[in-house]
């Protein structure tokens, strides 16, 4: 369950869990997707579906996020997961952008069970070179 605030309490970004009962927090379960939120009430729905690698047809990772820009960072500064720490993805090599995180979930899920070659292809179709794409990330 995602929590949305509004208050000045705490950020206006969602964030995991329950919120406690009180006027100024709002739940967004998944099924309330498509119903706006209240004025002042921000919640992203989109996802990313991307893949981390350390060099050229190196390790590899597929990932899921809401937020490409602060994901690629948390794995440039090995802070993205105990894997990609271990190996040294800090390489944004492939991604794929979806309207709706469910998407993105599904994409990533599917992804996930391909085998390595079709990964690499995949990623060599949009970026042959395997060059970084946190640079052209719009942040």
């Amino acid at each position: 369950m995602w929590c949305a605030t509004r208050s000045s309490v705490a950020s206006s970004r969602p964030t995991r869990g329950r919120a406690p009962n009180d006027k100024n927090h709002y739940v967004v379960t998944p099924a309330q997707a498509g119903v706006p939120l209240p004025s002042g009430v921000t919640f992203e729905k989109g996802g990313y579906v991307y893949i981390m690698a350390d060099r050229y047809r190196g390790t590899i990772y597929v990932g899921v996020t809401a937020d490409i820009a602060a994901r690629a960072v948390q794995h440039r500064e090995g802070k993205g997961g105990s894997f990609t720490h271990r190996y040294g993805l800090a390489r944004l090599v492939y991604l794929e952008g979806y309207d709706d995180i469910t998407d993105a979930i599904a994409r990533e899920k599917a992804v996930k069970k391909w085998n390595r070659a079709w990964k690499i292809r995949a990623i060599e179709e949009r970026n042959p070179e395997w060059h970084d794409l946190f640079d052209t990330l719009n942040m």
